[in-house]
């Protein structure tokens, strides 16, 4: 069997939500082994979010966890006990990533923090995920998803385009922020990885929600500097930019700034006598008259279906992209040719197909091995067959509530 990129590394996951498991994930989809733990009874809080299938709220029919923790073995731990905590630095010993969100210092005040590791296992890359990072007067905030998405100041934006400057921003769309963060983690540590590779040292990498939703927003940032104006998300920033209806009732988004790609769209409309207006022969032009300018777009598009109108377009080298649902978005040919979606079986879900990973390498294949755990799965296989523990031990760990 061909090896995948990170086989052989071992990952210990002590995260809930998406950021820490989506971080967690990645990983694991380049072939890492992870091992999730889970507070015993409850489990991760993404067990009680939705959507969940046939619409039943259940722990092991959660969508959102099925999806964030695919191809891990699951464990359950609980770290207020002494013995948890005596568990917890045996697993550190063989581990090369530890993945956790606790608030900052809380594990290091349960004597199990970076400096404790290090000693115990100086190869090991210890990842914490926070809203807000390590140091800093913001340290101790608490966040809840929302709170951290406006601080990181991509909700100001939103809805983008709107004529209503007076509304309140919203989010963005899911748990955006929460995956940028998640993301950011990853590739954090593949670097720390790698360095590890030359200098056989791992390290502490803190990673901040609000800076990484920063980071993916910098063009805006950089914009402030440049300009020293707060970005708006009013209309007419690349006009004619629009959302048009079809006549079979679908969405294609149009964008044509520029003049040939203006000349272009006259063209496929059959040069109307009001595109000859000479306030729309240049840019600044159609985007002092954007409003007008998208009616006409409107009127326009009602003759046509969504297919002709994205062909159409396209065709006169203007950008445009239909609106696609999700149903036509996963029956797409180019979506199946890439064979994006994979599926597996889970023992109380049954079998689901999941979104696969969007790389494909040419020597070190990735790809779906397991379904997301049971809550408190593999701990016999970790705690039994690798740790030492007998069967015994694990009952009373059970009745202990250490597990």
């Amino acid at each position: 069997m061909v090896e995948r990129a990170l086989d052989g590394v071992k990952v210990v996951e002590y995260s809930s939500f998406v950021a820490g498991p989506y971080c967690a994930k990645l990983l694991a989809d380049l072939g890492a082994e992870v091992i999730k733990i889970e507070r015993p009874g409850t489990g991760d809080e993404a067990r009680a979010r939705g959507p969940f299938l046939h619409d039943t709220p259940h722990p092991d029919l959660s969508g959102l966890f099925l999806y964030l923790n695919s191809n891990k073995l699951g464990v359950t731990l609980n770290l207020d006990s002494a013995t948890g905590r005596s568990i917890f630095r045996r697993l550190m010993v063989s581990a090369d990533v530890l993945i956790e969100d606790c608030p900052p210092g809380k594990l290091k005040d349960l004597g199990l923090g970076y400096d404790t590791f290090a000693e115990m296992n100086p190869r090991l890359v210890m990842m914490s995920i926070t809203p807000f990072g390590q140091t800093g007067p913001y340290r101790n905030y608490k966040s809840y998803y929302l709170n951290t998405y406006h601080a990181g100041g991509a909700g100001y934006l939103l809805p983008s385009s709107s004529p209503d400057l007076d509304r309140e921003p919203i989010k963005g769309p899911g748990f955006l922020g929460e995956y940028d963060g998640g993301l950011c983690a990853a590739v954090a540590i593949l670097g720390a990885l790698y360095w590890r590779g030359v200098s056989g040292l791992g390290q502490h990498i803190d990673v901040s929600k609000q800076e990484a939703l920063m980071a993916l927003e910098k063009m805006e940032l950089s914009r402030f500097h440049a300009e020293g104006k707060n970005p708006t998300r009013g209309p007419g920033v690349r006009p004619p930019m629009k959302f048009m209806r079809s006549k079979n009732g679908g969405l294609i988004l149009l964008e044509a700034p520029r003049d040939n790609q203006w000349k272009g769209l006259v063209e496929l409309m059959g040069n109307p006598e009001w595109a000859k207006d000479e306030k729309y022969e240049t840019e600044q032009g159609r985007r002092e008259h954007g409003e007008e300018l998208r009616a006409h777009l409107d009127e326009w598009a009602q003759n046509y279906t969504t297919d002709e109108l994205f062909h159409g377009v396209q065709g006169k080298q203007c950008p445009a992209a239909p609106v696609n649902s999700v149903g036509e978005l996963l029956s797409s040919p180019q979506i199946q040719a890439r064979e994006f979606l994979t599926e597996i079986e889970h023992p109380v879900a049954g079998r689901l197909a999941y979104p696969a990973t969007p790389y494909h390498f040419s020597k070190t294949p990735t790809g779906m091995e397991r379904p997301a755990p049971l809550v408190g799965q593999h701990n016999e296989e970790i705690f039994c067959h690798r740790l030492g523990y007998t069967r015994e031990e694990l009952v009373k760990f059970k009745e202990a509530g250490v597990i």
